[in-house]
């Protein structure tokens, strides 16, 4: 329990103590200052108020603290890559004076004479298998220290609440914080805003046996099925079986023929994909089933959408069996209705009048349904005229969720702009650019400039108006300005886990110095074996384009440390990309790409680390085995636990400005050269479109007549960098 606590308070850039002493140790003791001196070599520092806690510690607890940093650092790792002077470019071209005969290899491969200077390779130059590890680390280079406060268990718990009650869906990191928070904590008693969030919940309530408890989460038939999906396969949303099939079939493809495994695996995929219950779960489901709060009409439209795969969860499940049994009677209705189609379709209603052309009827049945009437509000807007869209919306906009309003007025102008294609990201697929509406051709450029600023203002003033309703006798407001650079937490969630302090796509990483240094770490607890995951970069320019990676290991300003594709038992294997700005600079470079791609069958590898270091110190590269990773100037970290992406993209160097966005955009292809650089830089202008933090505090402060000071501490209401490090906190801004 302590160890998993104290990685969810290192990724706030905490230390967990379950309590607080009430008078801490104020002389410090031998243990606390080995530990602050371990963890200054890590990066970190540490404040007064904690400083005085850990003079309280025992040895053993501090140990443990350390141990969890180190874990999540991946200190105890093999570093060790391929070629073990691989930042000097001469190298490669040295080549291997030895026997005539040539030199076997443990992996069997004989390395010819005149091929390769094989003291500079911890492995085979061939096959790419490592043969040196490495438990040694470098330390201490980095510029900026972290500072480490005290979480204790009131800190756990706000956190815990912030979490079921967030107003928007939780991505990767925030679902594994809440997974461990509800197998150590008490649920707390805080209404649950999201459905995927209540699938959680609902999977802690069954394992503890409060199954009808969980019952009644269950408010429509869609949420009985996501969770039944989602112990299935683990996934929140509900990913059609074919689409789960298909990604898992274009994953096992290979280059090579007579590697493609393709056909194997959508064998495999159909059959894992098969539903099985037991008799408890198959009574338990039929249970929440018959006592659904709706109709059995209305229950059955739920069902529509996905009635094959209903059809099949029924059959499973022994559905008809249960709605014999007394007191099944609404069950039995409910399957009824659903198998003789006595149900009207809202979606075929609403597409019927909409290609009729009556708006009368259209914009009845959308304000039925006002979340979607904001989703399709652009489109509506297209082709109704932007008048009477908006007017219709607006007698429905208190009921639209905050974060669709905000959506809306983040990607008006994007949207309304016949020129610009969008990306989008299809539910479990990979990430696509598609052409803008082809009906905007209608209008003309000021027309459609028009219908931009009239949704965008549109929304804002709906959330203006709901800002000033919220009465608040607060006078002065104090606004980081960083948080004018941090994007709403609405949409485009990680599906990756960020062990550190977690980051909103579209935050932008200043560089501190000349070099930036990418880093992949994979292959932790696995056995020896074939497992080939690539690090790559690419560099753009304005009319040509350069990759660093296994199939070039140096370009312009960029150096890789060579091809890995076999890793040793247990402990896994790195390769790195060193970035030189001032050489990308001079030659004129627009930014760089950062992505991984699984080259072996399959998708990337869990666990597989990503990140990258920089450091207005010169970081070195051991000369003895090649090992180049410094936790103390890891500036971002991500870890892989989903199992559909073949490639991954996690990062842009914008080279002009000295900064790294953070973001994520998967794509299929076994190399690098299968991203799409159109949908790179769309989704860059996406992101860059967003409404920041700051932005929507400053309409807040505006809707409440809040004054803007400098003074965080004096401000009645503090809104900081640290604060915004929740983003489960942050939603609750976005007011309903």
């Amino acid at each position: 329990m302590f160890t998993a606590l104290q990685k969810i308070g290192i990724r706030f850039n905490a230390i967990y103590l379950p309590e607080a002493t009430a008078f801490p140790a104020k002389e410090m003791t031998p243990v606390s200052a080995n530990f602050i001196k371990n963890i200054s070599q890590l990066g970190y520092v540490v404040n007064e108020d904690l400083l005085h806690q850990l003079n309280t510690m025992s040895d053993y607890t501090v140990q443990a603290i350390y141990d969890a940093f180190a874990e999540v650092l991946q200190v105890k790792n093999n570093w060790a890559p391929l070629i073990n002077n691989w930042e000097d470019q001469d190298s490669r071209i040295n080549y291997f004076f030895g026997a005539e005969e040539g030199t076997m290899l443990p992996c069997g491969h004989a390395i010819p004479y005149k091929t390769f200077h094989l003291k500079r390779y911890n492995g085979c130059p061939f096959c790419g298998t490592a043969f040196i590890t490495s438990d040694e680390i470098l330390t201490g280079q980095g510029s900026k220290k972290k500072e480490l406060s005290l979480w204790t268990n009131e800190h756990m718990l706000e956190l815990f609440s912030n979490l079921l009650q967030s107003k928007t869906a939780l991505d990767a990191t925030q679902v594994d914080t809440l997974k461990t928070l509800l197998q150590h904590f008490d649920l707390p008693a805080v209404s649950i805003a999201m459905k995927e969030t209540q699938m959680l919940v609902t999977d802690t309530l069954v394992d503890t046996g409060k199954a009808a408890i969980a019952g009644g989460l269950m408010t429509t038939p869609v949420d009985i099925m996501r969770y039944l999906w989602y112990k299935h396969t683990g996934f929140l949303q509900i990913i059609s079986p074919a689409i789960l099939i298909k990604r898992h079939t274009k994953n096992h493809r290979h280059l090579v023929s007579v590697l493609d495994q393709s056909s194997a695996m959508a064998r495999l995929s159909r059959e894992s994909l098969k539903l099985k219950y037991s008799r408890s779960t198959s009574k338990m489901i039929a249970t929440w089933m018959n006592n659904l709060p709706m109709s059995a009409e209305a229950a059955a439209e739920w069902m529509h959408p996905k009635r094959g795969m209903w059809v099949r969860f029924i059959r499973a499940l022994r559905l008809p069996e249960y709605s014999h049994k007394p007191g099944m009677e609404p069950l039995a209705r409910l399957l009824d209705v659903f198998y003789n189609e006595q149900y009207t379709v809202y979606a075929a209603q609403l597409e019927q009048s909409r290609l009729k052309f009556d708006a009368d009827k259209t914009f009845a049945l959308l304000q039925q349904r006002p979340g979607l009437f904001a989703r399709s509000l652009f489109a509506n807007m297209v082709w109704f005229g932007p008048d009477i869209t908006l007017m219709q919306f607006k007698e429905i906009a208190d009921q639209v969720p905050a974060r669709l309003l905000l959506t809306l007025a983040s990607y008006a102008e994007n949207y309304f702009n016949p020129e610009n294609d969008r990306i989008v990201k299809p539910l479990g697929g990979v990430s696509k650019v598609i052409g803008a509406n082809k009906y905007l051709s209608l209008y003309d450029a000021e027309q459609l400039k028009s219908m931009a600023d009239a949704a965008t203002n549109c929304c804002l003033d709906i959330m203006l108006e709901r800002f000033a309703k919220r009465k608040n006798e607060h006078k002065t407001i104090f606004i980081d300005p960083s948080l004018y650079t941090m994007p709403l937490p609405i949409g485009d969630r990680a599906e990756s886990i960020q062990d550190l302090p977690a980051a909103l796509m579209g935050t932008r990483f200043p560089v501190d110095g000349d070099k930036v240094r990418l880093f992949m770490q994979w292959g932790v607890g696995l056995p020896q074996q074939h497992l080939d995951m690539d690090l790559s970069a690419q560099i753009v320019y304005d009319n040509a384009t350069q990759f660093c990676s296994y199939f070039q290991l140096t370009a312009t300003g960029a150096k890789h440390s060579g091809d890995i594709r076999s890793i040793p038992n247990k402990i896994g294997t790195a390769e790195y990309i060193e970035l030189d700005l001032t050489q990308l600079t001079d030659a004129g470079a627009r930014y760089v790409t950062f992505t991984c791609n699984a080259y072996s069958n399959g998708a990337i590898t869990p666990n597989l680390v990503l990140g990258w270091m920089n450091s207005q110190y010169k970081m070195r590269v051991d000369q003895r085995k090649g090992v180049a990773y410094d936790p103390s100037c890891v500036q971002h970290q991500v870890r892989i636990t989903q199992n559909l992406s073949k490639g991954l993209l996690f990062g842009v160097l914008d080279v002009a400005a000295r900064e790294i966005i953070w973001l994520e955009m998967s794509f299929g292809g076994q190399t690098a050269t299968s991203l799409d650089r159109k949908g790179v830089e769309r989704l860059v202008a996406k992101l860059d479109a967003k409404i920041s933090i700051g932005s929507l505090l400053a309409l807040k402060a505006q809707a409440q007549q809040l004054t803007l000071t400098d003074d965080p501490t004096t401000a009645d209401e503090s809104y900081t960098r640290q604060w915004a490090m929740d983003t489960a906190k942050v939603t609750q801004l976005l007011i309903d």
